[in-house]
Parts: C-alpha cells; structure tokens; sequence
C-alpha cells in the first residue's frame, strides 16, 4: 500500500504543480479533481494512471482524435431525479441529452480504437452504450431547448388553437384600428402596448364612444389606453388556451423526469467518467508545457533520472527567459543514500526537491521532464524533511520539530521509502547534532531505505565515503570566481567554501584569518582537501573540454590535409598524362622533320609517301579499339570516379560551410553586444591587436592610450577593453 503523506506533498509543493494542471481542466467538476489530486495507493492503480496520460499525450500522433469531453455540470438535475415528485426543467434535460451524446461519442471512439488506447478503452468499459435515454428527450425537447410541438397530441392541438386564437385577435385588432380611425377617435400614434397587450391609442373626449376594456392612459391624459371589445374576447380564449398548454408541459416534463429517474446512477457515472478524462487531458497537456515524458517503470529498487527538470522552476525561469540546469542522480541497490554537500546557493535544495517532486508527480499519474531513456521504480513511502519547520502552533522550534519528524521517519522508514532531508543535522550544537544527525543516517541505512540528503557537516561526510552503499556528492563550484555551476558530482564530498566566499562578499581578509584560528586545524585542512580536490576536479574538467576541441580541430586538419594530397595526387596525374601526350608529339614532329628534310634532298613522293604511312600504321597499333560495350563500361568507371570525388570533397565543403556560418554569426552577435564605455586608467588594446595600454585621456571620441614606451592617439570605437580601471 502507497501512503505518502500530505506534509510531504507541501514540502515538495505537489499543489503548486496541482493547481498548474487545474488551469488547463476546461470543466468546473475538472477543475476541482485536479486541485486534489495525490498519489496513487497501488502499484497497479499507478501504473494505470500513467498509461492513461501517457495514451492521451501520444493521441495527438493520430489522425482521429479523441473527441471533446466539455460538459455542462448536472449536479443539480442529478440531486432533483434522487427527490421522489421533483421535475427538472427543460434546460435540465439538454444538458442530460448532450452528456449522454459526450459518453457516448467516446464509448464508440474507444470501441472502435480499442488497441491503440487499451487503457483509456479500458477506463470506459464498465459503460453500455445507450441513446434510449437522449432519444426520448430528443423526441420531446429541439436541440434549441424548446418542446416540440407534436410531443403529445394533446399539445400538437393546443398550439393549433393558439397560433388560430392569435390570427382571430389580431385580425379583430387591426379591423377595429382601422374603424375607430375612419372615426377620427384615435391619436397620431393609432395604438400601443401595454402589458404586453395591443391596445388603441384613444383621444380622451372619445373614450366612451370606443367599446372595449381601458388598460391606462398617459402622463397627460390625453390619450386613454383601450382593448377593442372584440380583441378582448378572443385574448380570454388565448390564455385559458396558454394555460392549458403550460399544463400540458408540465405534464410532459413530469412523465419525461419519470423516465430519467433509474437513470440517476449511470448519470452520476457519466459525470464521474467526463471529470476524469478532463484531469487526464489537462495532465497530457501539462506534459507537452513541461516537455514531460513516460520513464521505463523498473520493479527493481532503483532510481536512475537523467537530465531531470523541476518543473515549477523550468516554467518560471521560461518566462524570464533565463536558462534551468537539468541534473542526473541515480540511486541503486549499491548506491542507496546519496550525501550531497557544497556551498550555499548551489543548487543542493533545488536537487534535492526535484527528485521528490518529479516522483510525486510520477506516482500521481503525470509524465515528468526527464530523457526517454530515465528509470524509475515506485516507493511505498516518501518522506521529507525541507526548509523551516518552525512549528508556532505547538510552540516547538525548528531543531524541536526537525527531531519529532526524524522520530517519525525512524519508526516509518523501510527498504521501500525514498527520505529527502535538506540541511540534515542543522539547529543544534555543531558537534552534538552532528553526531545524532550521524546515528540517525545509520539507523536509515541500516533500515535498507532509498535517501537523499544535503549537509555541511564533515563527520557525515566522512561516514558517506566509509558506508559500501552509501556515497557522497557535491554541487560542482568553479573556485577561482567562486561561482555555483550548478551540476551534480557523484562521488566526492564537496567544500563549503565558507571563508572563500566570505571574502569574495567583502568580509575583511584579518577576520576571516581570525575565524581560521578558531576553527580546530583537522576540520580546516579537511575542508581544505575537498576544496582542493574539487578545483583539481574543475581543472581536469577544463583540460578534458580543451582537448576535446583540440581533437576536433585535429580532425578537421586532417579532413583537409587530406583533401589537398587528394588534389595534388590529382593535379600530378594529370601532369603525367600531359607529359606523356607531349612526349610522344616531340617525337612525332621529330620523325616528320627528318622525312621533309629528306624529301627536301631527294625528291622522291614514292619514297615520303610510304614512310608516312608506316608511322600511321605504328601509332595507329598503339591505339586499342573500343567496341560500344567497352566505351560504355569505361565511361561508367569515370562517372563513379566522379561521384567518389563528389563525396569526398562534400563534407569538407559543408563544414567549410557551416564554420564560416558559425563565424558570421558570432562577428553579428558581438556586433550586436553594447561596447562597454571606456574611461581614464581603463587597459584596453585595438581591434585584432595583442599590444595592451592604458587609457590617459579621452577628449572628443578619441584616447590618448600609453604603451609604456610610447603613446599614441587612437579612436575610442578601434579599442576593446582588457581591464577595467580599479575604483
């Protein structure tokens, strides 16, 4: 049984993300589902739950989509049909209609695609398909939400009558206007309405010469306000009809609610089903703001998230427009508690509250911001203790209440509980708490149970680096600007940076040698080693990085190394054949020189003639003929020829591309970067320029810039700067 309890849930602010799903419900019974929404308390209920979102999150892959799930609430009409005697109104009725249609739609959609959604298939399939209750209020009630004329003979007759009784009276009505007009009786105005009655607009003097009831008269009174006589008869008629005809809707809408009645539960399941696909959507599309995915559930005790997200943090800093650092931490069977220490600032609480969270939001049903290839199993406890829980209803303080839920957590904790505590063993005497904090993460370890914790102290530390299943991390500090990086190191304790970052907040260098003092020798140098460890760890990272980048620039070397040797094994070739080509024309022109000279002394054709001929016929023999077979095979060697060139060359000429991309856009981003304004002492150095002065004056766009040796004039917008003067 999962049981994680609601102090937990407000640690790791489960009802912020809550509420986020809540805004995206688009029904009101949605809306409230998901602002108390929790942990599901079974395996099996849990890995439904995220089968269910997870099925709705990829729906948006196919080309049907689920259909719409709005509704109207029918809580009311739900309450009355339970009220022996009670009819609903018409109203009522078309929001039952249109609920039941929703249902229906999906019991059909799911019915038909029961293989790609075998979950969501499944959250419906307790459901019958039936129209006999929408047919009937259809056959009653328009899609308007008026009755229907022939919904009882009854009522088809009384409408008849009606729109008849109607005719007559304004038949009646227009015969008197038009008779009291000829008289000269009525006003220019002729008639009016009162109390939604048409009446004549009579002069006063002839108020008694017109037949018929008075309905009032105007402010001055002049005019007196009168029903014809005629027109009076037939309105008694109309109403006594009107009043049948509401009777005989009342009587309908009872005998219709009669029939809804054993409907009251499947309603109340309807409605139930329709709120909970709501909660499923508004999760999917949580998934999509957060960029959440389904991790692979491992039945193995582990818990491996790569590249993990606090969600709450990722859409906050998305609309500042400012960058979140994913983490990666793993706990297994031999890793099960995870001490992370480090300077304040430097993510510890926010890697701490990431892991809880993200399992919370898992074990409740939600994909969570993590890489694809993330490992999670499900913890039947999670228990948290983060940030201050001073206690001022039970006047406890916060090492008094820390301790009664560390009291909790001893008597709860087993090897199936994941325990998140921040700053573990803090509020009491450093020495005292620090040894209590100690005997506590024994006694969890002890226990088999999965745990991750932040602290300062070294002795926690210490028992960290000793424990098989237990190791230390910090958070990663670059200590020469003393800044956080934000990224986790699994495996060594880190510094706290306490007096490196006092001093980089102006604390004065004499005090903070003074509390070195303080502090006993063994505890300074300890921390002094992590720290150094820690830079040397930076250092390593750094020289990885730069011969990663020399390896890559190695490789591009060699790319083009070896597409100039290809090019010049070419060129070479090609020389070779020209050579030989213009060998052989020497040797040519060599032989016809001496035949022409020898013709020049001799003057024999015969002789001149046959010489020619046999060096035709000798270079003719070196020459191999080319049956079409051949040509065509030797045509198709030097197009693959062509093509292995082709390909050679081709990446060198995309990266050759794609670098000069890169560097026009770094030359428009530092184009479009602010110049820092320079100013008096300023060291500063010309555009492209390795010689660094400083600035003596600045008169007019221009700096006098001394280079020691000399100075010289330059304009301010040549300059860049090194250094800035010191104040």
């Amino acid at each position: 049984m999962i049981k994680i309890s609601s102090r937990s849930l407000e640690d790791l602010e489960f009802q912020v993300v809550c509420g986020q799903v809540s805004e995206l419900c688009i029904t009101g019974l949605g809306k409230e589902k998901a602002l108390k929404i929790t942990p599901y308390p079974t395996y099996k209920k849990t890995i439904f739950g995220l089968n269910q979102t997870n099925e709705y999150f990829n729906s948006k892959l196919q080309e049907t989509p689920i259909p719409n799930h709005g509704f109207e609430s029918i809580q009311q009409e739900i309450k009355l049909l339970g009220i022996e005697g009670a009819v609903l109104e018409i109203s009522g009725f078309r929001k039952i209609a249109s609920i039941t249609e929703t249902v229906n739609s999906h019991l059909k959609y799911f019915e038909k695609y029961s293989e790609i959604y075998p979950t969501l298939s499944e959250t419906v399939s307790h459901l019958d398909f039936d129209t006999n209750l929408t047919e009937k209020i259809n056959g009653v009630i328009d899609r308007f939400g008026e009755m229907k004329d022939d919904a009882s003979p009854l009522l088809q007759n009384l409408r008849r009558s009606i729109n008849s009784v109607r005719g007559q009276i304004n038949s009646s009505f227009n015969s008197a206007l038009s008779n009291y007009h000829s008289y000269g009786y009525l006003d220019e105005i002729k008639e009016s309405v009162v109390e939604n009655v048409r009446v004549l607009a009579v002069k006063a003097m002839h108020r008694r010469k017109v037949k018929g009831g008075i309905m009032g008269n105007s402010k001055t009174g002049s005019i007196v306000y009168i029903q014809p006589e005629a027109t009076y008869k037939f309105t008694r008629e109309l109403n006594n009809l009107e009043y049948e005809e509401k009777e005989e809707i009342k009587r309908i809408l009872k005998e219709l609610t009669e029939f809804a009645r054993p409907y009251r539960e499947t309603l109340i399941e309807y409605q139930e089903l329709l709120s909970d696909f709501d909660v499923i959507a508004a999760k999917s599309k949580y998934a999509e703001k957060i960029n959440g995915v389904l991790p692979k559930i491992s039945k193995d005790r582990e818990l491996q998230l790569k590249e993990a997200f606090h969600p709450l943090l990722y859409l906050s800093n998305k609309r500042k427009g400012e960058k979140t650092f994913p983490q990666s931490i793993e706990l297994a069977q031999d890793n099960r508690i995870i001490v992370i220490s480090g300077p304040n600032a430097g993510g510890k609480s926010i890697t701490l509250k990431t892991v809880g969270l993200l399992q919370v939001m898992l074990q409740s049903g939600m994909l969570i911001p993590v890489h694809e290839f993330s490992r999670v199993c499900l913890f039947n406890k999670i228990l948290t203790d983060i940030g201050d829980n001073q206690s001022i209803e039970n006047h406890l303080s916060t090492y008094s209440y820390r301790l009664k839920n560390m009291n909790y957590f001893l008597r709860k904790c087993d090897d199936k509980t994941l325990f998140l505590i921040d700053e573990f063993g803090t509020g009491s005497d450093p020495e005292l708490g620090g040894a209590l904090a100690e005997t506590f993460l024994e006694v969890f370890y002890e226990k088999g149970s999965y745990g991750i914790l932040t602290t300062h102290y070294a002795n926690l530390k210490k028992l960290a680096g000793e424990l098989p299943d237990m190791s230390n991390a910090n958070m990663m500090f670059d200590s020469t600007t003393l800044e956080p990086i934000y990224k986790l190191q699994v495996g060594e304790a880190g510094s706290s940076f306490t007096f490196e970052v006092a001093q980089k907040n102006g604390i004065p260098y004499s005090l903070i040698n003074r509390s070195r003092k303080k502090v006993e020798r063994g505890k300074i140098r300890f921390d002094r080693s992590i720290a150094k460890l820690q830079k040397e760890r930076s250092e390593l990272r750094k020289t990885t990085d730069s011969l990663k980048q020399k390896e890559s620039k190695a490789a591009e070397q060699k790319d083009k190394l070896e597409e100039i040797n290809y090019r010049i094994q070419q060129k070479l070739e090609n020389y070779q054949e020209l050579y030989d080509s213009n060998q052989r024309m020497i040797y040519l022109g060599q032989k016809l020189d001496d035949l022409s000279l020898k013709y020049f002394n001799n003057k024999k054709k015969k002789e001149l003639i046959g010489e020619l001929l046999k060096i035709v016929e000798i270079e003719n023999s070196k020459r191999k003929k080319e049956n079409a077979k051949q040509q065509k095979a030797r045509k198709a060697k030097e197009m693959q020829l062509k093509k292995e060139v082709q390909k050679k060359i081709e990446p060198i000429r995309e990266k050759k591309k794609e670098e000069k991309k890169k560097e026009q856009e770094i030359k428009k981003q530092e184009a479009s970067k602010p110049k820092p304004k320079l100013k008096i002492g300023d060291r500063v150095r010309l555009e492209d320029g390795k010689a660094v002065g400083s600035i003596d004056t600045i008169e007019k766009g221009k700096a006098i810039v001394n280079y020691g040796m000399f100075t010289t004039s330059v304009d301010v917008e040549q300059l860049e700067l090194v250094q800035a003067a010191k104040k």
